[in-house]
């Protein structure tokens, strides 16, 4: 699945891996029931909503998209213990190389996973990756049901206040 990237990124936005849908269509959170696209439009960061295919447009507003594990799965929880930790390390590798200001990992469990930070919470965290901040977002699939549409805009929106004041 690659990646939608840029040097100097204001956000670089992180799923967790690549779905089926997304593997098989070569667009990030393509399955219907994500709400990642919406919620990115409802948070002030689009000026519309954005279609999966559309991605490429991201990088004019400064935003990008990478994942914690490059492996697609049907459901996040197939991953093992082991591939979220060789993700950690790789997307802190693309981390300092790309130099976003903020890194924002769409959900917190695979944050938590990858970092080795059992105590994360949805937020900014005390972690930097160089000159990066790292903000734990709340995870925008349909299976996150305690998180609605609008809570979740709440907190991308947060970030987007928190990038722009950078």
């Amino acid at each position: 699945m690659p990646d939608v990237v840029a040097d100097g990124l204001h956000v670089l936005f992180c799923g967790i891996n690549p779905g089926l849908m997304t593997a098989a269509t070569g667009h990030h959170f393509a399955r219907p029931g994500n709400r990642f696209w919406p919620v990115l439009h409802l948070s002030g960061f689009t000026p519309r909503l954005m279609k999966p295919s559309e991605q490429g447009e991201l990088l004019s507003y400064g935003l990008g998209i990478t994942n914690v594990v490059a492996r697609a799965t049907a459901r996040a929880d197939e991953l093992s213990a082991e591939e979220y930790v060789e993700g950690g390390r790789l997307l802190s590798a693309k981390v300092e190389r790309l130099r976003p200001r903020w890194l924002a990992v769409v959900g917190v469990t695979a944050y938590r996973a990858a970092f080795g930070d059992r105590k994360a919470q949805i937020g900014p965290q005390e972690r930097t990756i160089g000159a990066s901040r790292v903000w734990a977002l709340p995870n925008p699939s349909g299976l996150n049901a305690h998180w609605t549409a609008a809570t979740m805009a709440e907190e991308f929106g947060r970030l987007r206040e928190a990038a722009q004041a950078q």
